[in-house]
């Protein structure tokens, strides 16, 4: 099972969730790189379970512990490890999944698979193994603040329901001024409503995030296999519940004629070239033009929920079975830092990969 992201700036998570445990180790940061450890605590935060009451009531702190590759605040250059221990673990919510398939997990394509899984919880496929993620992706956020890169995310839309938000001017601060993580305020109440709806009904919503990466430089990513568009879609679709990715216009630009669509190159004030519209979403031929880097990622409803549904056993034998323990509604308040994490994480990577190139360049 490889759980390694990355290739210059790579990350390893490991841990189940309800194990002793899960945690991350990060390879490839550079040296003498500022780390603030309240800072990536202040992320989990933002991540971890019962944060409100839109979210699953597991009572995990998520309180991170750096065990190695960082001295007084600053990066040595050597694997930084880091470690979040689980104290709410309830096992026992989950004797029925030891019996039947949850419908739409990785109960069955664990066992087809592997011959064996983490029942509690679901081990590995449980949205848990992404505190790890959100830990390392601080590390990476660190280093492309250096740059001069920052990136947001936010509840996009909500079962039907969508925002309406200018992604260019969009802070951190306007994303978390409500539970569900929407800057919009006059459609979050109603995304909320919907919400909650859903959770007294036993059931679960989907919906989208959109992330904006601003100030990427020209120049990132690879023309073939290695695309910065097909990364990124990579990136997004390793996240538990996510189902679709679009990189800038997406499938709305089906709709429209070449020349509708085309970004027009123009002289910036500064003397950069630049593009009057960014529907390439800052990509085009697989690389970076300058431009802001903006995705829209699709989140299925969450798997469990309380309604019983029909499914199986371990012998194909018909039965019945209704969510327990404690689960999200909607996964979407949780994920606006994961998606963030790994927007960094994979920019982090192809940060590095290019400055090799341009020092080869130079060599010449």
């Amino acid at each position: 099972m490889s759980s390694t992201f990355g290739t210059a700036f790579r990350i390893t998570t490991f841990g189940e969730s309800h194990g002793g445990g899960l945690g991350v180790v990060v390879d490839g940061c550079p040296p003498r790189l500022a780390l603030d450890l309240e800072v990536i605590q202040r992320e989990l935060d933002r991540r971890r379970p019962g944060q409100s009451r839109l979210v699953t009531q597991r009572d995990e702190a998520d309180q991170v512990e750096i065990l190695s590759g960082v001295i007084d605040g600053f990066t040595l250059g050597t694997p930084i490890a880091m470690l979040i221990r689980n104290a709410d673990a309830r096992g026992k919510d989950y004797a029925d999944v030891a019996r039947a398939y949850r419908p739409s997990h990785a109960d069955f394509t664990y066992d087809a698979k592997y011959g064996i899984r983490a029942i509690a919880g679901g081990g590995r496929a449980s949205a848990r193994e992404t505190a790890g993620r959100v830990a390392g992706g601080c590390v990476a956020q660190a280093l492309l603040a250096t740059r001069g890169i920052a990136i947001v995310a936010w509840v996009d839309e909500v079962s039907g329901l969508v925002a309406d938000v200018d992604g260019e001017i969009v802070t951190r601060d306007d994303v978390d001024r409500n539970d569900l993580r929407c800057p919009d305020l006059a459609i979050a109440d109603a995304m909320i409503a919907r919400v909650e709806a859903a959770r007294k009904a036993g059931d679960s919503v989907g919906g989208t995030i959109r992330v904006v990466a601003r100030g990427v430089p020209a120049g990132l990513g690879e023309p073939v296999f290695d695309k910065l568009d097909a990364d990124v879609a990579k990136a997004m679709m390793s996240i538990p519940a996510v189902k679709g990715v679009e990189i800038g216009s997406g499938f709305a630009g089906t709709l429209m004629t070449g020349s509708e669509h085309n970004d027009l190159f123009y002289r910036r004030e500064d003397g950069r070239i630049g593009t009057r519209t960014n529907r390439s979403g800052g990509i085009q031929g697989g690389i970076s033009n300058g431009e802001s880097i903006t995705a829209r990622i699709a989140f299925k409803p969450t798997a469990t929920i309380i309604k019983p549904q029909e499914t199986v056993d371990r012998d194909g034998q018909p039965t019945i079975l209704a969510g327990r323990g404690r689960h999200d509604p909607c996964v979407l308040p949780r994920a606006v830092p994961i998606v963030e994490a790994m927007m960094a994480l994979l920019l982090a990577d192809h940060l590095l990969r290019q400055d090799r190139i341009i020092a080869v360049r130079g060599s010449l």
